[in-house]
């Protein structure tokens, strides 16, 4: 069936020249004709001399209908003036104009309308008519509606909820986050909770992370320890997290689908709950401490006497295979006989002493978070340093790897350490009475500084405190000069270092090093 001849079809097959080239009139007039965008065309006042069948579609109305009707036909008074004021005030610099209108159809219902206005000048550049585009834009508007009332409905619920929230894409940035979550990064002093939490878990998890992640299984109510040191407390979160799958919406993967991966994480906070557990269980390492100091002390004493009494032993030993040599076989003198019976006596003793000496305790090899273990031993110390009027700057990596060791053994090392400050301090009188212990995050390993501000190792003493019974302890006395020595022990049997720092002008630095759990296997 052919259509009725449309009053702007050209009558004949014209060409018009495009470029170097040339194209049929008709071919214009059909793509207008065919276009699915609503297109009609007006004079200088806006009255309509052409609409083709997309507009009849969107609008209602046929073509001879709105054939010298004023565009305004369309329009609702729903649209703001303003809008329309625009719009002219555009049109009359001679400049295109696009934006959304709200317009009425023939049958009086509304719809929105995204609309692009042109004006079309002649050879003199004269404005002659309008050439005016338009879409029914409705449901796309309803639909990016729903999504956006959806989101805020999810962000308002996700906000509402009392413990940190946040969606973090495959590279770890965070696309979601709730209220709890921003708080936290204000205390945070800088540091991002999602990098500081991923760490965390990654390193307490170990290989459980990744098979978590690999199997889509998630992980459940798995507790990480944040520090943030400058005298705050240490705060711990019950974290939970969920790996979501799916497809990605990007422009790349239109054709070719993949899948995105994003973690929900969610971690609730337990600090009141583990600081009351904390204090039961400080309570319980006073007095196994108390108990453990007292051991030690007896066994630095009877270690020292065993040390100070081998010498003598060893010097009778000596005396008597030389008298033994100088009187040959058979002979008798009554001073041998006298240094076999010292000989035999002092071995006797020393063996008895050896037998008194406390045993260690055998302790089991774990993963320790010397964060923990150092505030439990400033814990400790407290009421010693509140009576020396000491101040502790307590400078701790937010995040710290665990080592692998025997709690107990570091326990008692680091508190043989600070007691060595202490006691420093109580042998520099005045002045200044400052504790500084720091901790940092190696790239294989941790590192732990503990300064005291007293009067320092002389350079020459520096190699021999590690020695046994050498002690460089003033007026405050004590101690058989067993405390380095111990130290040193402690540090070898975790495979780490330790040094005092010849950098350290005023007072005393010990720098320890120790390898992280991933470094070192049982």
């Amino acid at each position: 069936m052919t259509r009725p001849h449309h009053p702007f079809q050209p009558a004949n097959d014209h060409t018009i020249r495009v470029g170097e080239g040339a194209l049929p009139a008709r071919l214009f007039f059909e793509a207008v004709e065919q276009s699915s965008m609503a297109i009609s065309i007006t004079d200088a006042k806006a009255n309509i001399l052409y609409a083709n069948p997309a507009f009849t579609r969107v609008t209602g109305y046929e073509a001879s209908e709105v054939m010298g009707e004023n565009e305004s036909l369309l329009s609702d008074r729903r649209t703001p003036s303003l809008v329309y004021e625009t719009l002219w005030g555009r049109l009359r610099q001679l400049k295109p104009w696009t934006g959304v209108l709200v317009n009425r159809r023939k049958d009086g219902s509304r719809y929105l309308a995204e609309l692009s206005i042109a004006p079309v000048l002649d050879a003199q550049g004269h404005l002659t008519h309008y050439l005016g585009m338009h879409r029914d834009v409705t449901e796309m508007h309803q639909l990016e509606e729903q999504v956006r009332h959806q989101k805020a409905l999810i962000e308002s619920v996700v906000d509402a909820e009392p413990v940190v929230i946040a969606l973090l894409d495959e590279a770890g940035k965070v696309v979601l986050d709730n209220q709890e979550y921003k708080k936290l990064a204000g205390d945070m002093r800088g540091q991002e909770p999602a990098e500081a939490f991923l760490s965390a878990l990654s390193e307490s998890m170990g290989e459980a992370f990744e098979k978590a992640r690999s199997s889509g299984q998630g992980f459940v109510d798995h507790e990480v320890q944040f520090d943030p040191g400058a005298g705050h407390a240490p705060r711990w979160f019950s974290c939970s997290g969920t790996w979501i799958r799916e497809r990605d919406s990007s422009a790349d993967a239109f054709f070719e689908p993949r899948k995105v991966e994003y973690l929900m994480l969610v971690a609730k906070e337990v600090t009141e709950l583990k600081r009351q557990q904390e204090e039961m269980r400080m309570n319980a390492l006073r007095a196994l401490t108390a108990e453990s100091e007292l051991v030690e002390s007896m066994r630095e004493t009877l270690t020292g006497a065993i040390y100070q009494m081998q010498g003598p032993v060893n010097m009778i030993a000596a005396a008597t295979q030389l008298l033994e040599r100088r009187q040959g076989e058979g002979a008798t003198d009554p001073l041998l006989t006298v240094l076999q019976d010292a000989l035999a006596s002092g071995r006797q003793a020393l063996q008895t002493l050896e037998n008194c000496v406390p045993e260690e305790r055998d302790e089991a090899i774990a993963p320790v978070n010397l964060n923990g273990l150092l505030r439990e031993v400033l814990g400790l110390s407290t009421r010693r340093l509140l009576t020396s009027g000491v101040v502790v700057d307590w400078d701790p990596a937010p995040v710290l790897p665990n080592v692998l060791g025997r709690e107990g053994r570091l326990r008692g090392m680091f508190k043989q350490l600070v007691d060595n400050a202490l006691d420093a301090l109580d042998d520099s009188g005045t002045g200044q009475r400052e504790i500084r212990i720091a901790t940092r995050a190696l790239e294989d390993g941790v590192q732990v500084i503990i300064q005291d501000s007293g009067p320092g190792i002389p350079e020459s003493m520096r190699l021999r405190v590690f020695e046994p019974f050498v002690s460089t302890k003033g007026r405050s006395g004590g101690g058989a000069g067993m405390g380095l020595p111990m130290v040193q022990e402690v540090v070898n049997q975790h495979a780490g270092l330790v040094e005092v720092d010849p950098s350290c002008q005023q007072g005393c630095r010990i720098r320890l090093e120790f390898p992280n759990a991933s470094q070192r296997k049982l």
